[in-house]
């Protein structure tokens, strides 16, 4: 059984390896090269300018709000999402009331329920930008429409045109759009978890509340930092709902500006690609700054069951 052993691994490797090197880690070190040129991203004359680059970034003011933005974005946007599909995927399971020869059971209508919330996966973010940009319309949008009909004028507001709000309302078109995709994974993770554990909980007199932070959220909790890792990707990114739903895009007053964004706008409109590369490597930085911290903070001891 050892006889070629090595042989046949690397055999089966060799081209996934290759595939990665050529489409994943090649780009990033040509990115990386760039940060380190003049190139306009059309021309294919360019020279080297050393760290000029990242002088330019350290004292870009756009640049650090656009960081403040993105890192708001981190602490918002995985915390309500994730927090919303552990809860809505704890009640489809567990949380309903106790029926014949079961204890333990999700709310009535569950299975429809879970069809629900996964809806909005199966729209593109660009569809789903567009439906809240009409629904955000401060004339004839959903919101203001809905306040004015119930007679909550005054609370009616200018929404995406609002520097205070702009941000905040896409934040809240991000947890929309992927608290769906978390509620069936999360489900799909508490449904593998015995009944008896839940059980023996509630004849000791454990309370949901308890045997939610005591049973279900331990025994899930590599599927939940491995979901806080791949949401703050998203929230480091958010370029798609501020490229088709802000005035500008990036507005108004620069107050949802994003690295992403900020990328798109030094290669497409200003003609920096260097410039535009070097962000490209703080995202970059930014985010395997982002992964280690969730990944040295959440561990704990591996549970098994």
């Amino acid at each position: 059984m050892q006889h070629g052993k090595y042989r046949f691994i690397a055999g089966f490797l060799a081209l996934p390896v290759i595939l990665y090197a050529v489409f994943v880690i090649s780009p990033f070190v040509q990115a990386i090269y760039y940060s380190f040129t003049d190139w306009t991203g059309l021309s294919s004359d360019f020279k080297m300018v050393g760290f000029k680059n990242y002088n330019w970034l350290l004292h870009d003011d756009l640049f650090w709000k656009a960081v403040g933005h993105n890192v708001l974005l981190l602490l918002v946007v995985p915390l309500v999402t994730l927090g919303l599909g552990l809860f809505f995927a704890f009640m489809l399971n567990v949380g309903g009331r106790g029926r014949k020869n079961a204890a333990i059971s999700g709310v009535r209508g569950s299975s429809l329920y879970k069809v629900i919330y996964f809806f909005p996966q199966v729209l593109s973010i660009a569809i789903v930008a567009l439906l809240f940009q009409f629904t955000y319309n401060p004339r004839n949008g959903a919101i203001n429409s809905f306040l004015d009909g119930v007679g909550l004028d005054s609370l009616q507001q200018q929404w995406l045109a609002d520097p205070k709000l702009a941000l905040w309302c896409l934040m809240a078109v991000m947890v929309w759009s992927n608290v769906g995709f978390y509620v069936v994974l999360f489900s799909a993770g508490m449904s593998s978890i015995p009944r008896d554990f839940y059980e023996a909980a509630l004849l000791d007199g454990a309370n949901r509340v308890k045997t939610f932070f005591r049973i279900t959220l331990p025994l899930l909790w590599d599927t939940v930092q491995t979901g806080w890792i791949y949401m703050g990707i998203i929230a480091l990114d958010a370029f798609a709902v501020v490229q088709i739903m802000t005035v500008g895009p990036g507005g108004p007053a620069d107050s949802t500006q994003v690295m992403g964004y900020y990328v798109y706008t030094k290669t497409f409109h200003d003609g920096q690609a260097g410039r535009a590369t070097t962000i490209g490597v703080a995202m970059l930085i930014v985010t395997l700054i982002f992964a280690v911290i969730v990944t040295r903070l959440g561990r704990r001891e591996r549970l098994e069951y």
